[in-house]
């Protein structure tokens, strides 16, 4: 069931870019580039994060050209952020609790996955998501850099699997008003 509390937004495409550790972090700048692709397409777009990683969702949201405003990091508790991802049309993050909650929720989805493969901590098969991965073997789940198999995961591939995701799921971009001629 979603949460008993209203979203901040509600709706939103949610990217959230951080994780416990590095290793498992795809690069601010490659999130900054989807929630750019969202926001050209119509989608209202949010940055999720804990409060230590309001930095991190702060660089995400100044690179990809948002408002302030589209920060959340920081200023929802577990339960509201629960709530966020249960309203999201759309949630792309990396193996992350967000990530989990994406899947109860039956949320649309794309999950980037590295170091870890999908099948040890990733979603079944059924339900409205798109796991990346691009690894081989294990890698370390707590290195204090990114692991080769998540940065072999590009912009091109996180956004067509959400193209994909979003016309399985039948979410339509919101329509684009252009001012009227005279």
């Amino acid at each position: 069931a979603a949460p008993p509390v209203d979203p901040l937004v509600g709706g939103a495409v949610v990217v959230h870019p951080g994780a416990a550790f590095p290793a498992r972090r795809w690069p601010a700048e490659r999130f900054a580039a989807i929630a750019r692709w969202a926001r050209d397409s119509g989608h209202h777009v949010v940055v999720t994060g804990g409060p230590d990683e309001s930095d991190l969702a702060d660089d995400v949201r100044r690179l990809a050209g948002l408002p302030a405003a589209a920060v959340l990091a920081g200023r929802t508790d577990l339960l509201h952020l629960a709530a966020e991802v249960s309203s999201a049309r759309l949630v792309v993050c990396g193996d992350t609790g967000v990530a989990h909650l994406a899947t109860a929720y039956a949320t649309p989805s794309v999950l980037l996955f590295g170091p870890t493969p999908p099948g040890r901590w990733g979603p079944l098969s059924d339900g409205p998501h798109e796991v990346l991965w691009r690894g081989t073997g294990v890698g370390d789940p707590s290195a204090h850099q990114p692991d080769p198999a998540l940065l072999d995961i590009g912009v091109d591939a996180v956004v067509g699997a959400a193209t994909r995701v979003l016309e399985i799921s039948g979410v339509r971009s919101p329509a684009r008003t252009t001012p009227a001629s005279s």
